[in-house]
């Protein structure tokens, strides 16, 4: 009899990296020769909470996966009705995405209910155990969830040593995040520039992802700036959606007399156009002021893109110095030296060579067997 495994977290039709990831992760299970199905989110968050345009995809529903949308995040009567059900239907296996304390309760009441059945095993992928963005209750919302479940993979050296100070008795353990293969295939960067019209005769510097005030996109812009690319014909491409107030990015953008050397593509990217960004552009550049770990920098890798990274969370353990890209300290001029570095002296061809060799470390099996390896009793 096949083993079941469900994937607890967000799904189709809902938007973003973890849908992506969760399906992706499924996706592994199914060629493993397991019986893979979705807990979604029927609400994942209020319209009042959520900081974007939309929560939902445009894009069609994904192909042979069973998506189950019945969770709701703020209704503990659905709490339960959910957790009955699946306590009821003993998977072999749950795999939770932990992501943010507002999502505990809902998560950690269903782990704790499906756990009565004594069969299932309950393990969590955790992204981040302490928030970005930080709250009084954030302690107190964590403890409920984490306290819910057998085991926790981490994709950061960082949130492992938050789990083991949280919960050190549970198993954990750290496998980097996988590399994204689902955002279709490499064309030449003249190709991707001629789809998204852009002049082909420029290079292209790529910030890609939701715009928060951790991504440091503050950062970026008085590093270009400071840098001078601007006047070798570099240009910056901003792709993603403000998920805060867009108008102190304009403004600095206008202050560092930046307008003409910015491309704003400030709208949600959909999974089926990633590939023009990342085909287009010479290095992607993730001048993050806190994080964990980044589904960005897998995608980088898909398509052998170099990488310059701050030296914060996790970023540095997947994007070594030198071999595929820079990983300097977190002030304008480390970013600006590395980014004439860069161009000065035609980096480009190694840092991509290398990426290619590199990237064969980050394998979606890596994960299934490190949650296998925590879930066992």
């Amino acid at each position: 009899m096949e083993k079941r495994v469900v994937i607890v977290g967000p799904a189709w039709p809902l938007r973003g990296g973890l849908s992506t990831y969760n399906e992706r992760l499924a996706r592994e299970y199914q060629e493993q020769g397991y019986e893979v199905s979705m807990l979604n989110f029927s609400l994942q968050y209020p319209n009042f909470l959520f900081p974007g345009k939309s929560q939902f995809s445009d894009e069609f529903a994904p192909q042979n996966l069973i998506i189950d949308t019945i969770m709701n995040s703020i209704n503990p009567f659905n709490w339960i009705k959910v957790g009955l059900k699946y306590k009821k239907l003993k998977p072999d296996l749950m795999v939770f995405r932990y992501w943010m304390p507002f999502m505990s309760p809902c998560l950690g009441t269903i782990a704790r209910i499906v756990a009565g059945n004594k069969t299932t095993r309950l393990v969590c992928i955790a992204d981040n155990i302490h928030p970005h963005e930080k709250h009084f209750y954030d302690k107190i919302l964590t403890n409920f969830f984490v306290n819910s479940i057998h085991g926790f993979l981490t994709m950061s050296q960082s949130v492992l040593k938050d789990i083991k100070q949280l919960v050190p008795k549970k198993k954990s353990k750290y496998v980097p995040h996988p590399m994204y293969d689902n955002f279709g295939d490499w064309i030449s960067k003249e190709e991707a520039k001629k789809k998204l019209n852009l002049d082909p005769s420029v290079n292209y510097l790529l910030f890609f992802g939701f715009v928060r005030k951790y991504k440091g996109l503050d950062l970026l812009l008085q590093s270009f700036a400071k840098s001078g690319l601007k006047d070798k014909g570099v240009k910056l491409i901003i792709a993603g959606e403000y998920y805060e107030d867009a108008k102190p990015y304009q403004d600095l953008i206008i202050k560092l007399n930046l307008s003409d050397a910015v491309l704003q593509h400030n709208e949600f990217i959909p999974n089926s156009e990633v590939y023009k960004y990342f085909c287009a552009c010479d290095m992607v550049v993730q001048t993050y002021h806190s994080a964990t770990q980044s589904g960005v920098t897998q995608i980088a890798y898909h398509f052998n893109k170099p990488m310059l990274v701050t030296n914060v969370g996790g970023l540095s353990e997947t994007v070594p110095h030198g071999k595929v890209g820079y990983v300097v300290e977190k002030n304008e001029t480390d970013i600006a030296n590395a980014l004439n570095d860069f161009y000065d002296n035609s980096k480009e061809s190694y840092f991509i060579n290398e990426a290619e060799k590199y990237k064969t470390v980050f394998s979606w099996s890596k994960i299934t067997e490190g949650i296998q390896e925590v879930s066992d009793g």
